[in-house]
């Protein structure tokens, strides 16, 4: 209200901000978004991993009916199917660890945009501070260095939660490396070639004209 008078050629820190706090309000729905989504893949894949169990299961009594045969060849064929059926299950559990750390990751992802977002409008809100004090504009009960303090306490604040973000993708790196091990030892084992989803893996290339797809669910800051 009290800069409306004032030319757009002297509001160009106003609008870059404005349209940075609503670029980071984007980044945060879609942080949340993200977040969700991935709460729902962790059901699907502790559901993969009961499976796995009940597999392994009926492999171990398999291989007591075998072993009870006396027949060679049974038994080696269930003692085979016991081990593939064991890896399957070590595969599972890296597996949901795995979306565990990386859903841990895309909690304080979404933790940081949201901080990222509140630091933003400090920005929006100093930015118009600032103009109106060059403009010698003050209104009533209000302190211009209050709006420098707020930005720099919300900077720190996004900056602390974007740490705990990056400490937190790491561990989630380090969950997936250890699941690729565990499953492509049980693919090798019960001969198959697995392609199960694996969200923190680069997206492919697009072979087709136009703009390259956006990565998901791996956000950017």
């Amino acid at each position: 209200m009290y800069i409306a008078q004032i030319g757009l050629d002297q509001k160009q820190s106003v609008v870059q901000t404005q349209n940075d706090w609503s670029v980071a309000k984007m980044e945060n729905a879609k942080a949340e978004a993200d977040y969700n989504q991935m709460t729902q893949q962790l059901t699907v894949v502790r559901n993969d991993r009961q499976k796995a169990k009940l597999e392994q299961d009926s492999a171990a009594s398999n291989k007591k009916s075998a072993d009870a045969s006396g027949d060679t060849n049974k038994m080696n064929d269930a003692q085979k199917q016991l081990r593939g059926a064991e890896l399957a299950v070590k595969a599972a559990d890296a597996r949901v660890k795995y979306y565990e750390a990386y859903r841990g990751y895309l909690k304080k992802w979404w933790r940081y945009t949201q901080e990222n977002m509140y630091w933003r409008e400090a920005q929006y809100e100093l930015a118009k501070a600032q103009l109106a004090q060059k403009n010698n504009i003050q209104p009533k009960g209000v302190t211009f260095e209050s709006f420098t303090a707020q930005e720099q306490e919300r900077n720190r604040r996004a900056q602390t939660a974007k740490q705990k973000a990056d400490g937190e993708k790491t561990r989630a790196t380090t969950a997936r490396e250890s699941w690729i091990a565990a499953q492509s030892a049980s693919d090798s084992a019960n001969g198959r070639q697995g392609n199960l989803p694996d969200p923190m893996a680069t997206p492919a290339p697009s072979t087709t004209a136009g703009p390259a797809p956006t990565p998901t669910p791996t956000p950017t800051p």
